[in-house]
C-alpha cells in the first residue's frame, strides 16, 4: 500500500480513535484489540441495501430476496422497485421473511408534492425511514445545504406524523469544505434531531475525509442506519471485510450514534450474490 493511502486512512481514523495509521489498517495491535471486543452486531441488524443487488433484482426480484434470506440477512433497504409496486414488494418480503427498514426517495419527491405518497409507500413496505440518497449538484454550497436542512426539517414534520423519520445518505462530496464550511456539518447542525437523522455511508465518509466514529460519538443517536461498504487498497469498492477499512474500530461508537441497522452495500459487485455472502459472513463474525 502506498504512503498516500496509508496517510489518508490514518487521518480518517487516527485522531478520534487514538491509533496510528498502521493500526487503522489492521496491524497486530488492532487485531489484538479486536480480540478483546465482546459486542457483535445483532442478527436482526444485518441487512442488505438492495442497490447492490439491482442486476439480480431486475431479473428475479423474489428469487433474489429468497437468496438473501438463505444467506442470513434479516432486513433490506429498498432502492429501486424494478417495476413492482410497494405493496407487491411488501408481499415478497413477507413471503421470504425479510423486513424493509427504509427506502431511498429522491430529494425532489421528499421536498415536493410527492412526499405524502412516498411516505405511504414507505409505510406499506414496512419501513421506518424515508432516505434522501443525495442532493442535486447545484446545491453543493453552504447556502444549498442550509436550504436542504430547512426542507428536511419541513419533511421531517410530515414524516413524524406518519410515524416515520427522514434520513440523509452521504457521499464523499458532501464532506467537502466550501467557503470555509464543511457541507455535511451544516446538515448535522441545522436539522432537528427529532425530525432528521442520517444513513451514514462509511465508505463515502472516509473517502471524503470524515471519521465515522467521531460523528457517532459527537452526535448521539443521529445515525440509526449505516451503509457498510469496504474500500479496496486502490480506493475502489470491495466486499465487506476484504478491504482496508477497520469496521470494528468504527463500530465501537455505533451504540452512541444510535445505529440499529448495518446495511451492506457494494456499488459495482462482479458477483452480487458472492458479495452478499462474503459481506454477511464478515459482519456476522465481527466483534467490536
Amino acid at each position: 500500500m502506498d504512503g498516500t493511502r496509508r496517510a489518508f486512512l490514518g487521518k480518517a481514523f487516527g485522531t478520534a480513535l487514538g491509533v496510528t495509521a498502521a493500526a487503522a489498517l489492521g496491524s497486530p495491535a488492532v487485531a489484538h484489540d479486536a480480540e478483546r471486543r465482546g459486542r457483535r452486531i445483532p442478527p436482526g441488524g444485518i441487512g442488505m441495501h438492495l442497490y447492490t443487488m439491482r442486476i439480480s433484482l431486475a431479473q428475479d426480484f423474489r428469487g433474489t430476496l429468497e437468496q438473501l434470506a438463505k444467506i442470513g440477512y434479516a432486513t433490506v433497504g429498498v432502492s429501486g422497485r424494478h417495476g413492482h409496486t410497494a405493496a407487491e414488494i411488501r408481499r415478497m418480503l413477507d413471503e421470504t421473511r425479510l423486513k424493509a427498514v427504509l427506502e431511498h426517495v429522491g430529494y425532489d419527491t421528499v421536498t415536493g408534492s410527492g412526499l405524502p405518497q412516498a411516505l405511504d409507500d414507505v409505510a406499506t413496505l414496512g419501513g421506518k425511514w424515508i432516505v434522501v440518497p443525495s442532493l442535486p449538484a447545484a446545491m453543493h454550497t453552504p447556502a444549498g445545504f442550509r436550504e436542504a436542512a430547512r426542507q428536511f426539517n419541513r419533511a421531517g414534520l410530515a414524516a413524524r406524523e406518519a410515524g416515520l423519520k427522514v434520513l440523509f445518505h452521504n457521499h464523499g462530496s458532501d464532506h467537502a469544505v466550501v467557503e470555509g464550511e464543511n457541507l455535511f456539518d451544516i446538515l448535522v447542525r441545522e436539522t432537528d434531531p427529532d425530525l432528521v437523522g442520517f444513513e451514514f455511508d462509511v465508505y463515502w465518509g472516509v473517502k471524503g475525509g470524515a471519521d465515522p466514529a467521531t460523528y457517532f460519538a459527537r452526535h448521539r443517536r443521529r445515525f440509526p442506519a449505516l451503509h457498510v461498504k469496504d474500500m479496496a487498497p486502490d480506493g475502489d469498492f470491495a466486499d465487506v471485510g476484504s478491504g482496508v477499512l477497520d469496521f470494528a474500530a468504527m463500530f465501537d461508537e455505533a451504540r452512541s450514534g444510535g445505529v440499529k441497522q448495518w446495511l451492506v452495500e457494494h456499488d459495482r459487485p462482479a458477483d452480487p450474490l458472492a458479495t452478499a455472502r462474503n459481506s454477511y459472513n464478515h459482519l456476522s463474525d465481527l466483534r467490536y
